[in-house]
């Protein structure tokens, strides 16, 4: 049973390689500045004044987004199962494990692109005045800059 632990933490090591980090870093930094994650909106929803539609919208998306995301992670864990298997042999086929990988880094970029749908879609539902508003709060500024109100 250890030995599988260390096989499995060894595939995740060479499937999540730190050197990779520095260079997605300052990509999803970027992103975060201009996205907005539910929670901040459900935070702050009487501040930005969301309306019950907004809210039914992005309460629907996250529920799609969490019906595909379990999906999708059972799937990533079984391939990532796979891999780990595949590299515990004293000799490794580099075609099958590179396949594998491949499978392995396809379950990532769908459930990376299942969130990054869901930040857009919550983005859309809002208006341009509760986005700044928001962006305020998250950077501790008051909510639409000097002498701006929220709205209502």
């Amino acid at each position: 049973m250890k030995r599988m632990v260390g096989v499995v933490a060894g595939a995740a090591v060479i499937v999540f390689w730190p050197a990779a980090a520095p260079a997605q870093a300052p990509m999803e930094q970027e992103f975060g500045r201009h996205l907005f994650p539910p929670e901040l909106v459900m935070q702050h929803q009487q501040r930005i004044s969301l309306a019950p539609e907004q809210r039914g919208a992005i309460t629907s998306a996250i529920q799609e987004l969490q019906a595909k995301v379990v999906e999708l992670q059972w799937e990533l864990q079984a391939e990532t199962q796979k891999l780990a298997e595949l590299i515990q042999q004293p000799s490794l086929d580099e075609t099958a494990v590179l396949a594998q990988l491949d499978r392995v880094l396809s379950r990532e970029r769908q459930i990376k692109t299942a969130h990054v749908a869901l930040l857009v879609r919550i983005k859309n539902t809002l208006t341009r005045e509760q986005q700044a508003m928001l962006k305020a709060l998250r950077e501790g500024a008051p909510p639409g800059g000097p002498g701006v109100r929220p709205p209502g």
